[in-house]
């Protein structure tokens, strides 16, 4: 991968991030805005942390940001759910973003599982 812009799960959580955002700017939910900022917050998390860490240039910092990755994706799960059933999300909106979702967060132990296994350590090890 010699750029972000190859690191498919970083495209895949800008479309997801993109999703959210165009979501949360439709009432009522635009109404509650802690919901927003922290369903947002979250979903940008994602994709920075697989950004930063990529952009380290070592498999082991890179490891590190996927796993904040990780946790940033399963808290978006959370707040989906938290959407749901506060009724601002209908159930195949939610089912739409649950599977983008759960896509990112395979995608990201699959790439994590792949770092560890790999001999070569990053491009700053060269």
């Amino acid at each position: 991968m010699k750029s972000l812009e190859e690191v498919g799960i970083w495209n895949r959580a800008r479309e997801m991030c993109k999703a959210i955002f165009e979501l949360s700017k439709e009432e009522p939910l635009c109404k509650d805005f802690s919901l927003v900022n922290q369903i947002r917050r979250s979903s940008r998390s994602v994709m920075d942390n697989i950004a930063e860490g990529y952009g380290r240039g070592g498999n082991k910092e890179f490891i590190q940001f996927l796993a904040i990755a990780k946790g940033s994706c399963t808290e978006v799960q959370s707040q989906l759910y938290q959407l749901l059933d506060c009724e601002y999300l209908s159930e195949l909106n939610f089912a739409t973003l649950m599977d983008q979702n759960k896509r990112i967060l395979a995608g990201i132990i699959n790439l994590t599982e792949y770092l560890r296994q790999s001999e070569y350590k990053g491009n700053k090890f060269r």
